[in-house]
């Protein structure tokens, strides 16, 4: 299905958040201090789209925190309650964009686009990437409805959910590594190959949104907010770091298996440790791709699952920790409604009853 933008003039609110389409040489290293006005100024608007820009914060993305990411779920939904806004593009770092995409993506109910892109290559360099990224993302903004958070880079378009970062340097930086790419964009034309699969859209967190608000800075808020880890499964692993990351407080983990979700049984004791103590854990995979799944019992995923662990499907571990984050931040009468609706999040889309449902 080709998208082709007509005429009328289309209104695109650039949320700038820093990273490399926004850094610029400190003469030790490249550090994001360039404005969302300074950005866009780079590059060239397409025809019949009028840009707004929002600077919301200015960072390298390896710096993200979940109180960024509330403020820029915020700011988003702020933005989209008025009508007369057609889409957003948000300019984002490329370390946690997938994370920060996704969590926007599981709460976006609106059929206008959202739409991330960034940069390989740092602002102001004469081989930069970010102009052209940032006019393919306006491009995508002002002619699709109706797919969710993208991405789009290289000429390329993804959508949130399970696109990773699968290249450190390279100017086409981001892939599912277990699906299909959207579309791509050629001679002023979007062409979009399939449909993303969403769940039915998570309601907004007000009551973490009000929190991160009134709190004095990121120190308190992240006393009010669930600490979520990621732990690591390897050769000659045993639980310490798990159970630290439960002593520290964790109100979730994400367990990153072998193969397709294994670990030892020493790990599957700790998780059931863990879950009896209240403490969600959702089991995925350091495999590039492909699903999790119970085949192996010995300390696999079989007793994992037995466990009290939820499986990940295909999402990887900085997406599967997002999709434990919304899950502890929806509002939920009991740690068994929790797991379905991490179920839920985490297997994709809804078959019989919406998430919603399931929050409430």
């Amino acid at each position: 299905m080709k998208w082709t933008r007509d005429a009328r003039p289309r209104r695109i609110v650039v949320i700038s958040t820093g990273g490399t389409i926004a850094s610029r040489w400190t003469g030790s290293g490249y550090a994001a201090d360039a404005s969302g006005d300074d950005v866009v100024a780079t590059a060239a608007v397409p025809d019949h789209v009028d840009v707004e820009v929002l600077d919301l914060f200015n960072v390298n993305s390896s710096r993200m925190t979940t109180d960024r990411q509330l403020r820029l779920l915020a700011a988003v939904h702020e933005t989209l309650a008025d009508p007369g806004v057609d889409g957003i593009v948000v300019t984002h770092g490329t370390d946690t964009l997938e994370e920060s995409a996704f969590f926007l993506d599981l709460h976006h109910s609106d059929p206008r686009p959202v739409v991330f892109t960034g940069a390989q290559r740092p602002f102001g360099t004469g081989d930069g990437d970010g102009p052209g990224n940032l006019y393919d993302a306006l491009q995508v903004a002002a002619t699709v409805h109706g797919l969710g958070v993208l991405v789009v880079f290289d000429g390329l378009v993804h959508a949130a959910r399970g696109t990773v970062k699968t290249r450190t340097l390279d100017s086409d930086p981001f892939a599912d590594p277990s699906g299909r790419r959207v579309g791509r964009l050629g001679f002023g034309q979007v062409d979009v190959e399939r449909e993303p699969e969403r769940p039915a859209p998570l309601p907004l967190p007000e009551a973490a949104i009000a929190a991160i608000t009134s709190t004095a800075g990121a120190a308190d808020a992240r006393r009010v907010l669930p600490r979520v880890d990621i732990v690591m499964h390897h050769s000659d692993n045993d639980p310490v770091l798990f159970e630290a990351a439960v002593a520290a407080g964790a109100r979730g983990i994400v367990l990153v298996g072998t193969g397709a979700g294994n670990a030892t049984p020493e790990i599957a004791d700790a998780v059931a440790r863990a879950v009896r103590d209240g403490v969600h854990v959702v089991l995925s995979t350091r495999v590039a791709s492909g699903p999790v799944a119970e085949v192996y019992t010995g300390g696999g995923a079989v007793d994992l699952a037995a466990a009290g662990a939820v499986l990940a499907g295909t999402l990887r571990p900085g997406q599967a920790r997002m999709a434990l984050l919304a899950g502890l931040l929806a509002e939920s009468t009991s740690p068994e409604r929790r797991n379905q609706l991490l179920r839920t999040l985490l297997e994709g889309p809804v078959r019989a009853e919406s998430v919603l449902a399931v929050a409430h």
